[in-house]
């Protein structure tokens, strides 16, 4: 297998420090722990040891910290879900996979969707394994090459074609979600979109490989379900899940997005929620603030989830991989009705 080379190792002292853009409720802790850094700065300045006042700000800085992640709102959840910052395809699968990231072009029509991008990686314990995800842009730029990551009809039958060529080739699968839906304009329809992702629901439930899907930021509408039907469903903790996104919920709703907020919070789309219902399979924990305060950890610990549940389902058989995987969809949705007797 062809194997990329590995970039030079860059000095430490030449590491450009990443700044990381403090979202609205971040503000107060932000502003915070500037505070006690020019405490430490003034101290520095004037030769004044003030070491035993700053400790305990420390402490309190971080315990405020830890407390409101742990108490975050749906709605701040989307945000950080959101956060420009926040590692996306590309970069999770060569931190997964620093040697080896093999792209397959195309969907053998004419067409390469930017918005959806796969190929074959190498995990330490499953080796060979097939990725395919959406992929969001860090500039404009690259935003409008990959389409904010809505595919197009092309790009579900291009995760299609190399959905067929793993089972062919008997490697796993491996799908990350992070797309606010399928493109929604007029060409995606006059191309099929609606038929394009329910073939990919259709194919994804019979092929007879181990199919793992992870929420890395938004799962949303049919766009994520076209590359999410999986033996396993993992999200990030602070992705999201959700037929719809809060937005378009409010609009149709409220008739105005600025009830979004109120959507999220009813809609009930945040990891601990479908961990609840049995959506999901599991809930990856991220770094405190977020994925983008420490992406490689992040990486790590999707490998640490990945790599074993692979593990796990290798010796299943094609038909026990397909029975497994129908009975926990049928589950999903699933309720008892008790009629009250006259």
């Amino acid at each position: 297998m062809a194997k990329a080379a590995k970039p030079d190792k860059e000095p430490e002292n030449e590491k450009t420090p990443v700044v990381i853009t403090p979202l609205d409720f971040e503000k107060p802790i932000i502003a915070m722990e500037e505070k006690i850094e020019e405490l430490v700065r003034m101290s520095i300045e004037s030769g004044v040891d003030v070491a035993d006042d700053i400790a305990p700000l420390r402490r309190q800085a971080e315990e405020i910290r830890g407390k409101l992640y742990q108490s975050l709102k749906p709605a701040q959840k989307l945000q950080i879900a959101r956060h420009p910052q926040r590692p996306n395809f590309l970069e999770l699968v060569q931190m997964m996979s620093p040697t080896v990231w093999v792209e397959m072009h195309g969907d053998r029509s004419g067409s390469d969707d930017r918005a959806i991008i796969g190929g074959i990686i190498e995990l330490p314990k499953t080796g060979p394994v097939m990725v395919v995800g959406t992929q969001k842009g860090r500039s404009m730029k690259e935003n409008l090459v990959h389409n904010f990551g809505m595919a197009h009809p092309e790009g579900y039958r291009k995760a299609l074609r190399l959905f067929q060529h793993a089972e062919k080739f008997k490697m796993p699968i491996l799908t990350l979600v992070d797309t606010p839906g399928a493109y929604p304009g007029i060409a995606g329809e006059e191309h099929g979109i609606g038929q394009a992702i329910a073939f990919n629901i259709r194919e994804l439930a019979r092929l007879k490989t181990p199919i793992i899907s992870v929420v890395t930021g938004e799962g949303a509408s049919g766009g994520a379900l076209g590359i999410g039907v999986a033996n396993r469903i993992y999200m990030l903790e602070h992705s999201l899940y959700t037929v719809i996104s809060p937005e378009g919920c409010a609009s149709i709703l409220w008739r105005s997005a600025e009830f979004a907020a109120k959507a999220a919070e009813a809609l009930k789309i945040t990891a601990d929620d479908l961990l609840s219902f049995g959506m999901i399979d599991g809930i990856i924990k991220e770094p405190q603030g977020g994925a983008h305060y420490e992406p490689s950890e992040m990486a790590l610990s999707m490998l640490d989830i990945i790599d074993p549940a692979f593990q796990e389902m290798k010796d299943r058989s094609g038909q026990e991989l397909t029975e497994q995987r129908y009975e926990k969809f049928r589950k999903i949705g699933a309720y008892l009705e008790l009629v009250p007797q006259a």
